[in-house]
């Protein structure tokens, strides 16, 4: 008898950083022979790089279903956070993505939502629809989160007061309270009530889809699947690893070749610095002036995709005075965008300064880079612990949470990563980490095999049970 195809709708948060991890879990899944759509709040006020991401899904994905869930315009109300503009369009689009799922000739098998997306819960279970969430983050992130609504009711105060305390969680490295995401800090406001509250309701879902893999991610998997990240009596949700999802950055047919490639085919091996801050990554002149100093005192090439603050980037005057023609030749800069996924993956590239994005650590990751770590927002500083102190895949800019992140401290880090023993030791590991991504995506790795989990308990009772959800201790 032939097999009856899995339908799944893909709920993400209408975010360029969020939306293209989940294109990357529904192509993932289209390879299983899932059936899968896309539902994509769609406001009338949303901005043009949102709108061109939703665009090119439909244009390059033209297996996966797109369907927008078009909502009343947020235009005119004032937001006390980027992330309530969020908030407020996906609670507008929740009665659309109802009759979305009622649209269906027969019932979906499961709906997948975004973490910001946590409260259309309530609409599957209405329609009694399998609901799971997916996490683009790492999973040492997750634990933290599933921790975040009992350690902010019994800290002393709000994290913004707290500064350098130290908070313990299970299964990762000790948080300073200055370094959770800016949208927690402050437990009494409305973001910080939104995001404890989305926080308190992740493990309702029936399994968590993770863009991570087992092996990069031990401890923290442990602490979650060993029920460590919850209050006493709460199941635990099936855990699924389904990483590394990033895109690939492989050139489309009639693609040209990014110049800033051609530029590192005539390069060393890993002998080129590659600095890239994603596309909220931009800086003051007086910031990119000690970025400048810093590499240009470390003697190392570089590449380097600037952004600055002041929106149009005219680089004579962003930089020291005669900084490009001093190193003309062994640099390389271009204005706001490269295409980091094919540069990280070139031969020349040896070092990654980064703010720990986690795409982008995944992209590092995945090619066997070591990260320089600058976070600059979200939840990147805690992706600088992991990768830091738990992954060993890296070494953190000291300063990143001051004013100025001094040029000596970054000529310093570039030469311990390109030159020390230290350096060498983070290259090795980071080739092995490579190794076992590669490895973890293949058929029969864990994440593969974690999808085929995924999908054999599609149409199961067995809602948050399974042999690895059993309580261990560290």
């Amino acid at each position: 008898m032939a097999m009856v195809e899995k339908t799944v709708l893909l709920y993400p948060c209408p975010a360029v950083g969020h939306l293209n991890p989940m294109v990357q879990l529904a192509e993932a899944l289209v390879r299983r022979g899932v059936s899968v759509t896309l539902a994509v709040a769609d406001p009338p006020d949303k901005g043009a790089v949102l709108a061109g991401a939703i665009a090119r899904i439909a244009a390059v994905c033209p297996s996966i279903g797109v369907r927008l869930l078009p909502i009343p315009s947020c235009e005119g109300k004032t937001y006390s956070h980027p992330v309530m503009w969020i908030v407020d369009a996906l609670r507008l689009a929740n009665p659309v993505l109802r009759e979305l799922l009622r649209s269906f000739p027969a019932a979906v098998d499961a709906l997948v939502v975004d973490m910001f997306c946590i409260d259309a819960l309530d609409v599957a279970a209405e329609l009694a629809v399998p609901a799971y969430m997916f996490y683009p983050s790492a999973a040492s992130d997750l634990a933290i989160y599933l921790q975040v609504p009992h350690v902010a009711r019994s800290a002393p105060s709000s994290f913004k007061d707290m500064a350098d305390t130290v908070l313990s969680f299970s299964g990762v490295p000790t948080i300073r309270a200055l370094d959770m995401p800016d949208t927690m800090q402050d437990r009494e406001s409305d973001v910080g009530t939104t995001r404890i509250h989305h926080c308190s309701r992740m493990a309702e879902a029936r399994g968590i889809l993770v863009n991570s893999f087992d092996w990069l991610e031990t401890r923290a998997l442990k602490a979650i699947r060993g029920g460590l990240c919850l209050p006493s009596g709460r199941s635990v949700p099936a855990i699924y690893c389904v990483g590394p999802l990033v895109d690939g950055g492989k050139l489309k047919e009639n693609d040209a070749r990014h110049e800033c490639l051609e530029w590192l085919d005539r390069q060393p091996k890993q002998s080129v610095v590659f600095l890239c801050f994603g596309s909220r990554g931009t800086f003051s002149v007086s910031q990119l002036s000690e970025m400048a100093r810093g590499i240009e005192n470390s003697g190392h090439r570089f590449l380097w995709a600037v952004r600055s603050n002041l929106g149009e980037v005219d680089l004579e005057a962003l930089f020291p005075e005669g900084f490009l023609e001093r190193t003309q030749g062994r640099g390389f800069v271009v204005k706001n965008w490269a295409p980091q996924s094919a540069v990280l993956q070139h031969g020349a590239v040896g070092a990654f300064v980064t703010h720990c994005g986690w795409n982008s650590s995944l992209e590092a990751i995945m090619s066997g880079v070591p990260m320089i770590c600058w976070p600059l927002y979200a939840e990147q500083r805690l992706n600088k612990a992991h990768l830091v102190e738990e992954m060993k895949l890296g070494v953190l800019v000291e300063g990143y949470d001051g004013e100025l992140v001094k040029a000596d401290e970054l000529e310093t880090k570039v030469r311990l990563v390109m030159e020390s023993e230290e350096g060498k030791r983070l290259r090795e590991r980071s080739a092995m980490a490579k190794e076992m991504a590669a490895d973890a995506v293949k058929d029969g790795g864990s994440s593969d095999m974690a999808f085929a989990e995924f999908l054999n308990n599609l149409g199961t009772n067995n809602v948050k049970s399974g042999p690895r959800d059993t309580p261990v201790h560290d």
